[in-house]
């Protein structure tokens, strides 16, 4: 086993209430969680008061923060970027808080048909104004490579890296984006590895864009995860199982394929991701 690494996740895909989360990770042997949500709404829109009753609970059962899952820079481009500051203002004595010094954000979601690259000026203000903030908080912004934003594909990605990257700027490598983008994650990895501190565990089919376990797409999971463990990452690997229309749960837990796929708890969901990644680190 990879003994350096740290298993955390969206733990917000088991069920919105703290008490269930914090139940079903122990129960897989998580003590991490990336937030995202709880209670019912995005961490990042509670209170400070909220906050730090959320920081109770998870202190009195043991559990810590990886990252705070925000959606900062998950807006359109076009929008205003003064709530999206304020709103990482925020964000960053929600993770001063909650203890960890990560927080996950995106560069904006482009407008439909157009060239991104009409938009770069734009995006790099606005990074650089987040970036801003992130030193003088002292923070550290995890950008994710999510679907239609600037950074998407790696190209874009090193583009944003290559002009912010430092202490308090890096990238989340997501395996299943880049694939539901067309982006090949061995060359995304080639690029992108020098600057990447945070792994987010999901997989996709090329063909479909569907999101299946770790292992069961075209993410190239394990092989990158060898390389990772190669390179000695010592950091955190972060199960999003985004798995809610996967309906081969039947073949994957008794090899045989169910005729009427029924709905799988979020529970269930999380295990059938943690499993995967467990069955893949046992090979490594």
């Amino acid at each position: 086993m990879w003994n350096e690494i740290t298993i955390t996740g969206f733990a917000d895909e088991i069920a919105p209430e703290l008490e269930t989360q914090i139940e079903v990770s122990r129960k897989l042997d998580i003590h991490y969680i990336e937030m995202r949500g709880v209670g019912g709404k995005g961490l990042v829109f509670h209170t400070i008061p909220e906050v730090r009753e959320i920081k109770k609970q998870l202190d009195d059962a043991g559990m810590k923060i990886s990252s705070v899952g925000s959606p900062i820079g998950k807006i359109q481009i076009t929008d205003s970027v003064e709530p999206d500051l304020e709103l990482l203002k925020h964000t960053a004595e929600i993770a001063h808080i909650l203890e960890t010094p990560n927080i996950r954000m995106f560069s904006y979601y482009m407008p439909e048909g157009q060239d991104p690259a009409l938009y770069r000026g734009e995006v790099m203000d606005r990074t650089g104004k987040m970036r801003d903030i992130a030193v003088a908080d002292d923070v550290i912004l995890l950008h994710e490579n999510e679907k239609g934003i600037y950074g998407d594909i790696a190209p874009r990605c090193l583009d944003l890296l290559k002009e912010f990257s430092g202490e308090h700027y890096r990238a989340v490598f997501d395996f299943a984006n880049f694939v539901q983008c067309g982006q090949d994650t061995l060359e995304a990895w080639d690029l992108l590895k020098s600057y990447v501190d945070y792994i987010h565990i999901k997989d996709a089919l090329a063909e479909s864009g569907q999101v299946v376990p770790a292992g069961h797409g075209d993410g190239h999971v394990a092989e990158i995860l060898k390389k990772l463990k190669e390179s000695g990452y010592a950091g955190f690997l972060s199960l999003e199982p985004h798995l809610q229309s996967f309906t081969g749960f039947g073949a994957l837990e008794s090899g045989k394929t169910e005729d009427t796929p029924r709905p799988y708890t979020g529970e269930e969901i999380y295990t059938i991701a943690s499993t995967a990644l467990r069955d893949i680190l046992k090979t490594l």
